[in-house]
């Protein structure tokens, strides 16, 4: 999904600029998951207390790391203009590539921890919901790659590359899993949670930021309503 919009990003203008548009719509369906799936199938197995403090830090793991290493979203957070260079995002490439490796890790480990350490529910909500968000985060990253190298050979290339992260930390996440056992894989499932309410919530501020609130939280009110209906159909359909 995320190659897919990747190639949008690159090859179709419309798509860019309409991606903004997605990106907080994307957030809240993160929101949603967390609120709704994450969060309370955590507390009734290991409690209210241990869920939230496994979020929060989750949260703030992610929040420092954005502040003072890379921006964890890059493809909704950055709006960079070198106008006086050759191409438009000149010398963003490389930081724009690590960071969306490292959220694409970290994508790729929240859905395996879903599917070690989660219930029936979060195993195929978790997935969807990423699966979602990876749409609009894919076309501005072919966007925001495009206007950094100028080749669209190469921002796709290098789109693909990033994104494909996400098969390593899915695959880390499934080794890790047998070794540890699943009751510990809940730990790191509530970290994502965490992981999930900063990307959300980082995403619906820049676009408030962007456009006004309005926009910006009837995008995000939406995604919210949507991950809340695609939660409650997966659990009628299972149980």
């Amino acid at each position: 999904m995320a190659c897919a919009g990747a190639a949008a990003g690159v090859l179709l203008t419309a798509a860019r600029q309409s991606a903004r548009v997605v990106i907080p719509f994307s957030g809240g369906i993160l929101l949603g998951v967390s609120l709704f799936s994450l969060l309370p199938e955590l507390a009734a197995d290991i409690g209210w207390g241990p869920g939230l403090a496994l979020c929060a830090l989750g949260y703030l793991a992610l929040f420092l790391v954005d502040r003072f290493i890379y921006p964890v979203c890059p493809t909704c957070s950055h709006d960079h203009d070198h106008t006086g260079c050759a191409t438009e995002l000149h010398g963003f490439a490389a930081p724009l590539i690590s960071a969306t490796a490292l959220h694409s890790f970290l994508d790729g480990w929240n859905i395996s921890a879903a599917q070690s350490g989660g219930g029936a529910d979060l195993s195929i909500t978790v997935p969807m919901a990423i699966l979602i968000h990876k749409a609009p985060e894919g076309v501005a990253l072919g966007a925001l790659m495009l206007a950094a190298l100028g080749s669209r050979r190469g921002a796709l290339g290098w789109s693909v590359a990033a994104e494909a992260v996400t098969l390593l930390g899915s695959g880390l996440a499934l080794a890790i899993a047998p070794v540890v056992g699943v009751r510990w894989m809940e730990y790191p499932l509530g970290v994502a949670g965490g992981f999930f309410l900063y990307l959300g919530l980082h995403a619906v501020h820049e676009e408030w930021r962007r456009r006004g609130a309005p926009t910006a939280l009837a995008s995000a009110a939406a995604g919210i309503v949507i991950a809340a209906a695609i939660q409650r159909a997966v659990h009628g359909f299972l149980h």
